[in-house]
């Protein structure tokens, strides 16, 4: 079995039943994933992986510590023995460095996983942040604004979410001004 059929049947099992919304943002996020390929190169499959299991620690079958990036690493790592680079891309995806520091983790999910190359970690953003919860597409600034009015501005997850939007709209323009070069440079002259 393949890296993304792999992970697709995986997170489909850990998502589709308890948490259908979440397995339905997971698809828009990985099927995002795949329309980067272009920029990706041979790191096309890895992300599309990493994109269809970035939420896999919502499941209620290993949420241990409440906190999905690192729940979802430890399951990735520790019971599936998944590609190291994906998880470390479901580590960290969407600024959770930021989250962990809110929730007294940060020192746990740096200290376990280190950070994926940095054009990879921009586009795991970028595909997060520009799917909504159903798995269609939106901007980053709609999708930033819908986290902070579901979770509330002062909640953790809405505190850390205010505190990562530079960075998130830095990364979505960085993957926008990537996808706009490689498509000028295969327009035929």
């Amino acid at each position: 079995m393949g890296l993304t059929e792999w992970a697709y049947s995986l997170s489909e099992a850990m998502l589709s039943e308890p948490l259908p919304r979440r397995w339905a943002h997971s698809l828009g996020v990985a099927k995002c994933a795949r329309s980067l390929s272009p920029i990706l190169g041979d790191d096309a499959e890895l992300l599309e992986a990493a994109a269809v299991l970035h939420d896999v620690g919502y499941s209620p079958a290993i949420a241990a510590t409440g906190f999905h990036p690192l729940d979802g690493a430890r399951f990735l790592r520790d019971q599936e023995a998944a590609d190291e680079r994906v998880v470390r891309l479901v580590a960290h995806h969407s600024c959770a460095v930021l989250e962990a520091e809110e929730r007294g983790l940060r020192k746990e999910l740096e200290t376990e996983f280190q950070l994926e190359r940095p054009d990879l970690v921009d586009a795991l953003i970028y595909c997060d942040m520009t799917t909504t919860p159903d798995g269609t597409r939106t901007t980053p600034a709609e999708r930033l604004d819908e986290i902070v009015k579901r979770y509330g501005p002062d909640t953790i997850v809405g505190r850390f979410i205010q505190r990562a939007a530079p960075e998130i709209h830095a990364a979505a323009r960085r993957v926008e001004e990537r996808a706009a070069q490689v498509s000028a440079s295969s327009q035929p002259m």
